[in-house]
């Protein structure tokens, strides 16, 4: 059965270094690992020191990386809308271009979140762990109310073509004949398709014994505020969140440097206010340059992997 673990939190608090490193030590240790980058503003390349595209790559044995690229499931929801379109014309419904992009085209809203999920959903079997790399909070939260969203979404769809189809199927028999339906199965699968997948991923990501959802922030005063807005709305959304990970933290700093100390103190402050304010484990990653390469990260993961398991 594989596992699946979400990094998410602010924008520029290390979680791509955090997942990639995570990532690398399971690998390490003989998981099939791919770690998984929903971020449009992709950088797991780069910390991976790797180029990645839109298709899993080997960066070490065991472990794969790729970087969502939601282009590359755009024929496949431009035939949707198509579809669907021609169905709600025989219906008598107007649908113009800007309306058939915005059902299921690029302007389809959340589209990038969308691909995502659907990706993962195809991908989810393939390895042992898959680790995301997610966008920052407002994506993330986005990308996790999708799954019934979408799949209510291709629900009405599919009633709305199935009304069409007993209005335009007889007029179709009559014109075409025998190529009345050629093309049709394509897209009635993928819709099919669709929304299974969407209700797999719902169920994978609300279970606990399957995924695990770790908040990464630095103990800074604006982060914090966001990172309880993060728990509080993952609640929501009924994904349980594991962990926090405190990336950035001043451990040993040169105590001669009146700055230094009252930094480091200022983080041991509000790491006190975090343990008060949430009933979660608290990991902390010390302050470091920015590690990147395979060997670099799964230094990082190996000090997270000795914290959790």
């Amino acid at each position: 059965m594989s596992e699946y673990t979400m990094f998410g939190g602010k924008g520029g608090v290390g979680k791509t270094t955090c997942a990639a490193g995570y990532a690398a030590a399971r690998a390490a240790h003989g998981e099939e690992t791919l770690v998984l980058s929903t971020d449009p503003a992709h950088s797991l390349g780069d910390a991976l020191e790797t180029d990645l595209t839109s298709e899993p790559v080997e960066v070490a044995p065991d472990l794969h990386a790729v970087e969502i690229d939601p282009s590359v499931r755009a024929d496949t929801y431009r035939m949707m809308g198509e579809a669907l379109a021609s169905d709600m014309r025989a219906l008598g419904m107007r649908v113009g271009d800007d309306s058939l992009d915005n059902l299921f085209g690029s302007k389809m809203p959340g589209a990038d979140e969308v691909a995502a999920l659907d990706l993962f959903g195809l991908y989810m079997d393939d390895w042992e762990r898959i680790v995301f790399d997610t966008a920052p909070t407002g994506h993330t939260l986005r990308l996790l109310d999708l799954p019934e969203t979408v799949g209510s979404a291709v629900e009405t769809a599919a009633g709305i073509r199935s009304k069409a189809k007993k209005t335009a199927d007889r007029v179709k028999t009559v014109v075409l004949g025998p190529f009345a339906f050629r093309g049709e199965d394509e897209a009635d699968e993928a819709f099919a398709d669709l929304q299974a997948r969407m209700e797999r991923v719902t169920e994978v990501l609300r279970d606990p014994d399957l995924t695990t959802f770790r908040v990464v922030f630095r103990p800074e005063a604006l982060v914090l505020s966001e990172t309880e807005r993060l728990v509080s709305r993952l609640g929501e959304a009924q994904v349980e969140v594991s962990d926090l990970v405190a990336n950035g933290v001043l451990v040993d700093v040169n105590e001669d440097c009146d700055r230094c100390v009252r930094q480091r103190d200022r983080h041991r402050e509000r790491l006190t206010t975090v343990r008060e304010t949430f009933d979660l484990p608290v990991t902390e990653v010390p302050e470091m340059d920015e590690p990147s390469g395979v060997e670099a990260l799964e230094a990082v993961g190996e000090s997270l992997l000795r914290e959790w398991d």
